[in-house]
């Protein structure tokens, strides 16, 4: 049984509790750690077990008046045995600490830095989360009291599962009392080991199934299982896969499927859960294993310097981890586990030892955890590490903000070559709204993420502020830009084994990292990328004097046969030349294609050489099944992007709730407005063609080269 109809009460530190004003909800208070908060409920009902998912931060636990539990962490869930203790009417009452006044109090070890990212330096002794206590990116309100559930539960066996690969066989181990049979995929076995030949294989939803086998121990449910191996970064299967994804921001929990569907539908295959954030519920894990996701698991520490030689703080420390391995570690989902966020980073941009960023909690304790867990999951000491120093992008895991943060040229997304960036792409994303707000900013800079997005609105469009159309340019400059890093880290060439960006879901209004907004609605930057990830894609790099070339994907596990056609048109409008070839890809592998060789002539594709004046301003290459659908497309634009006009010929047709989207010229970055949900959207159209997009509710559409919009018969 869940208790819910918490009454909350704020009150000055140590407040007597008979003066609090007990409420239905909790007010708001964007300086939660300022007060203490109490949360009280009533229940009946029977059972021997009160179970705490965790409770937000220094807290005490009273039932009926009896003090039952106290607790020093966020993180660490709790089990109070109450039998004997209920009665047919039962009061509960959480009581957590202001932070404030614990923060006051001077601790020893000292710090041997202090990062800007938090409020207060001493969060460091709490175990608590960040995000709601970082004023550059998350500044709150932090979270307190009961965030996860808690429930009354019988006594009931718990059971530790463990599911491996040998081979080609899967082996299922169960360790728990009274264990007397365990089955899975329609094999049974006596004791606590299950073998099955020739298992079906878990995979990250790009290459294949995430096949699940339900686990039944005494004829009882206990749980799904998923078999793959892991090897390196990322090798899943003994197939190399290009991780690509987000990082992940804390939701409400109704709407976490929503979320993560909405991931696995612009074709990412990994979340990241950063160390600034929160361990996920149970639930998180479920979906994830469902549908194919991959996640990189931060333990719960950034950037601070933990004060690992303290007693109490390293018991409170290994309870956790050891609680949230018991958790996770034999989730087939579980891809990448990491100590802790941008402490080595932080410890070497500060100019000391990078060698203080590790010490014994990352170097030792940690890996000692992973080992004794029992799982196959590689574990890295910091995001970033590696290299001449931890924050080089050319060795190891990488922090990549060249193309993003710090406004470095499309072009240096090559020179960095980095192998795998664990965050990446941090911009402003504008929503659908006129909203400006909510956009991030480092501490101590002069700058913001809205300037980011400025500086490349100003390289691909010419446009600033003072534009009429900077919104609508400001939504679709941010995709562009990923997908064009993206297409560069996924070409067959490139040293690089994934990117996840900063963020896959904003925390406030406005525009901030998040491909999704607040609500959890798509972004422009959304369908940009959705394109560009697809696990059957086609994209394009100007390879400057060796002309345009064509990438194309196949992620999935059968062959790809297809057509690849390549078209040239001058004024958007007229062909100038075109051909096409047949290919034939392998399963789980890039190609890589010369536009020019596929055309069988010289025609200065990416207008390097400029012998006289251009011959075309668009070319589109676009990958069609053999039966001639499209199958991907995408454009480049060698004298830069089209202008607005005021005639394209842009029209749609109903046909119940699809869309048939035509346009006489190109038309670039189509809109589709009013529907309730698009299959597509912000495309581009090719001269001539037309495009089919499931868009209930639409009412009108736009074009970044149309001046103007076209209305949709009702």
């Amino acid at each position: 049984m869940r208790l819910y109809a918490w009454e909350v009460a704020k009150a000055a530190p140590d407040a007597p509790e008979d003066s609090l004003e007990w409420l239905a909800e909790m007010p708001h208070e964007p300086d939660v750690d300022a007060y203490d908060w109490w949360f009280r409920t009533s229940f009946s009902g029977s059972g021997d077990v009160l179970r705490f998912g965790g409770i937000a931060t220094v807290s005490e636990v009273w039932l009926n008046g009896e003090l039952v539990l106290q607790s020093q962490s966020m993180f660490e869930r709790h089990e109070v045995d109450v039998r004997g203790r209920l009665r047919d009417v039962n009061d509960l009452v959480i009581r957590c600490h202001a932070l404030k006044p614990l923060l006051a109090v001077r601790r020893k070890p000292r710090a041997r830095w202090r990062t800007q990212i938090a409020y207060d330096g001493n969060l460091r002794w709490f175990r608590t989360m960040l995000m709601g206590r970082a004023p550059g990116f998350a500044p709150g309100p932090a979270v307190v009291g009961p965030w996860r559930p808690v429930t009354l539960e019988p006594r009931q066996p718990r059971y530790e599962i463990r599911a491996r690969l040998d081979g080609d066989t899967g082996v299922v181990t169960v360790r728990g009392d009274d264990l007397r049979e365990i089955e899975v995929a329609g094999q049974r076995a006596d004791g606590g080991e299950l073998r099955i030949p020739g298992v079906e294989l878990w995979w990250p939803h790009t290459h294949g199934e995430p096949a699940l086998h339900e686990v039944r121990v005494n004829g009882d449910r206990a749980g799904r299982v998923g078999f793959r191996s892991l090897r390196g970064l990322l090798e899943v299967n003994g197939v190399q896969v290009f991780a690509r994804g987000a990082l992940w921001t804390p939701v409400p929990e109704n709407e976490v499927r929503a979320t993560l569907e909405a991931a696995r539908d612009a074709g990412m295959n990994m979340i990241r859960i950063p160390g600034t954030a929160a361990y996920e519920s149970p639930e998180f894990w479920d979906l994830c294993d469902e549908l194919g996701l991959l996640v990189w698991q931060d333990f719960m520490f950034a950037n601070f310097d933990y004060p690992i030689a303290d007693a109490g703080f390293r018991a409170t420390a290994e309870r956790e981890v050891a609680q949230v391995l018991d958790d996770i570690a034999w989730r087939p989902s579980l891809a990448m586990l990491c100590g802790n966020s941008e402490i080595e980073q932080q410890v070497a941009m500060l100019g000391l030892d990078p060698d203080l960023g590790r010490g014994e909690l990352f170097g030792e304790i940690l890996p000692e955890a992973v080992n004794a867990a029992g799982t196959d999951v590689p574990y890295v000491s910091s995001s970033p590490t590696g290299g001449a120093l931890p924050f080089r992008p050319n060795d190891g895991i990488a922090h990549y903000f060249g193309v993003g943060g710090y406004r470095r040229p499309i072009e240096d997304v090559r020179r960095a070559e980095v192998k795998f960036a664990s965050e990446c792409l941090a911009i402003a994303n504008q929503p659908d709204s006129d909203e400006t707000g909510g956009v991030p900013k480092d501490v101590g800079t002069d700058w913001d993420f809205q300037d980011v997005r400025d500086h490349y609105l100003e390289l691909l469009y010419g446009a600033d502020r003072d534009d009429d159309r900077y919104l609508e340019l400001s939504r679709f400059v941010s995709g562009e830009v990923m997908a064009e890093v993206l297409g560069e880290w996924r070409r067959a060439a490139s040293p690089c084994g994934g990117g996840l960006i900063l963020w896959l879901r904003d925390l406030l209004p406005g525009a901030g990292w998040g491909v999704l907004d607040h609500e959890g609605r798509p972004k422009v930057a959304y369908h940009h990328l959705r394109r560009a990830l697809a696990p059957v894609a086609v994209w394009t790099t100007d390879e400057g004097m060796n002309g345009i070339a064509a990438h194309v994907a196949n992620d999935r596990p059968e062959p790809l046969r297809a057509r690849l056609r390549v078209d040239f048109y001058r004024d958007l409008e007229v062909r100038v030349d075109g051909a096409a070839e047949d290919i034939e890809l392998a399963p789980h592998s890039v190609v890589q294609r010369d536009v020019e060789a596929i055309l069988g002539r010289f025609a200065d594709a990416s207008y390097a050489y400029r012998f006289g004046p251009p011959q075309h301003d668009v070319v589109a290459v676009s990958l069609e099944s053999p039966d001639g659908e499209l199958l991907s497309q995408a454009f480049r634009f060698p004298v830069g992007r089209p202008p607005a006009q005021d005639d394209l010929g842009l029209e749609a047709e109903r046909d119940g709730d699809r869309l048939i989207v035509r346009s006489r010229k190109l038309a670039h970055g189509v809109r589709i407005h009013g529907a309730t949900s698009t299959s597509d959207n912000a495309f581009t159209i090719e001269p001539g063609h037309e495009r089919v997009v499931t868009a209930p509710g639409a009412t009108e559409l736009t074009a970044l080269n149309l001046s103007g919009q076209v209305r949709l018969a009702t």
